[in-house]
């Protein structure tokens, strides 16, 4: 079992910046990868960033297009994804997701609200 809690998220004006944390607990001695996935009203879920745990290995979207930048800090046990350039069609909730190499994406976060105004 593993627990994800996320924060960070909030209102900012289009060409702000904002920085999203996750803090994973339990079960985390063999989890494969954490990442980031987005879901906006009437939309999909989406992929955003993820980070291999042991290897720091990235991946990311092209929507991204270098903005978005997903860190970890093993020590706390948290994922970071910072987001810079922000414009309105990056509104949405943004789930932090935890898994381990045979089950990928297991645990999910409640979700962070991230608003960008124009």
């Amino acid at each position: 079992q593993v627990q994800l809690v996320e924060s960070g998220g909030g209102l900012v004006q289009a060409g702000g910046s904002l920085r999203l944390s996750c803090a994973a607990s339990g079960r985390t001695f063999d989890m494969h990868a954490m990442g980031w996935f987005r879901q906006a009203p009437g939309k999909e879920r989406e992929f955003v960033a993820s980070i291999s745990w042991s290897g720091g290995n990235t991946y990311y979207p092209d929507f991204v297009k270098g903005r978005f930048t997903i860190s970890r800090d093993n020590a706390k046990n948290t994922v970071y994804l910072q987001m810079n350039s922000l414009n309105v069609e990056d509104t949405a909730v943004y789930y932090c997701a935890a898994g381990y190499i045979d089950f990928p994406w297991r645990y999910w976060g409640q979700g962070t609200q991230v608003t960008v105004s124009s």
